[in-house]
């Protein structure tokens, strides 16, 4: 299945959990270190333009949010996920901006599929419901993250690895590459 089609299918795991926040739940500890339901949901928002513009080839800077997260994550979700003749959209294609950086757009479309289930998995973990992806997306993010964790870390943007047995399974492996660690609850 091509990338755009996978970071669709991904962008339904957090929209089904953003759909369960309510006033009583942003004030949640997540396992974003320092950052509560509110503060992930700021960032979804701050973030989501850029990275919506990154799709169009436009620099778009941060915090030019309107609308919900939901929406917000619905218009990234469009804007990476296009279906235009089912092959590789051009959101996908050549370089893209991201503030003042000249960067791969795959590059910058595996973020977006980051946050999709990194983030995805973050909420649904603070409000203690259930979240899931294929494998298919899962093998897509665990190679995006794996390309990436070493700048990633080198930024803040990912933690240090969190050793994950190897036969663990996706999603947990993928997380501890990205600094979570899986077994991570809100009382913990």
């Amino acid at each position: 299945m091509e990338k755009h089609m996978l970071l669709r299918e991904a962008a339904l795991g957090i929209l089904g959990v953003v759909d369960r926040i309510g006033e009583a739940d942003l004030g949640t500890v997540t396992p974003c270190s320092g950052w509560d339901v509110r503060a992930l949901s700021g960032h979804l928002l701050e973030w989501g333009p850029p990275l919506e513009g990154a799709a169009r080839k436009e620099s778009v800077p941060p915090g030019a949010a309107y609308g919900s997260v939901r929406e917000q994550l619905e218009r990234l979700a469009e804007a990476w996920g296009a279906p235009e003749a089912w092959g590789a959209p051009e959101a996908w294609a050549g370089e893209t901006r991201m503030a003042t950086a000249a960067l791969p757009a795959d590059r910058v479309g595996g973020m977006v599929l980051g946050e999709f289930v990194l983030h995805g998995w973050d909420l649904a973990r603070a409000l203690g419901v259930p979240v899931g992806w294929s494998d298919d997306v899962l093998r897509l993010l665990y190679a995006e993250i794996a390309r990436s964790a070493d700048q990633g870390r080198s930024m803040g943007v990912y933690g240090p690895d969190v050793p994950v047995p190897p036969d663990a399974p996706l999603l947990e492996r993928a997380l501890g590459l990205s600094g979570r660690d899986p077994r991570w609850t809100p009382t913990a």
